[in-house]
């Protein structure tokens, strides 16, 4: 899937932290740290600020949401990096995780085993992480009618 037609090229942090809904501190600790870092333009010290695109909002609130399934940000962290490293893109995978592992399935046969050996699993289905956004950013579109950033405005 591609960016929404008709949405700006970035999203600073304000909006960014309202959309997502992670406060500041969370945002800036993973950027810091390598979670997620914008890909538009990252701070460059003092008076410079984070420009995140559409997929890094994306890929935000995937964070977010395994956060909130009770997945802890370590596990988050190798999954993301696994992520990263596939070939193909995430759209169409379901993460599952055990509460210690997370996975992603291919096929609908990998959560029914994973189910009959009883192991208690949830599934977040990328796809719908970025519809979601999409809706959201529509929604905020709507009410964003100045203050938008381009990736060469200051």
């Amino acid at each position: 899937m591609a960016e929404p037609k008709g949405q700006p090229t970035g999203y600073r942090v304000p909006e960014v932290t309202r959309i997502v809904g992670i406060s500041y501190r969370q945002l800036d600790y993973w950027a810091r740290t390598g979670l997620v870092r914008p890909s538009i333009r990252d701070a460059q010290g003092s008076g410079t600020q984070r420009l995140y695109s559409f997929q890094d909002l994306a890929v935000l609130k995937l964070v977010k949401r395994m956060l909130d399934s009770g997945v802890n940000l370590q596990q988050i962290r190798k999954a993301m990096g696994t992520l990263k490293d596939l070939k193909e893109p995430a759209l169409g995978t379901t993460l599952i995780s055990d509460g210690s592992r997370i996975y992603s399935v291919e096929s609908p046969d990998e959560v029914v085993d994973l189910l009959a050996k009883g192991q208690g699993v949830f599934a977040i289905a990328v796809d719908k992480v970025w519809t979601d956004l999409q809706g959201t950013l529509e929604k905020e579109g709507r009410k964003r009618t100045r203050g938008t950033v381009s990736a060469g405005s200051a």
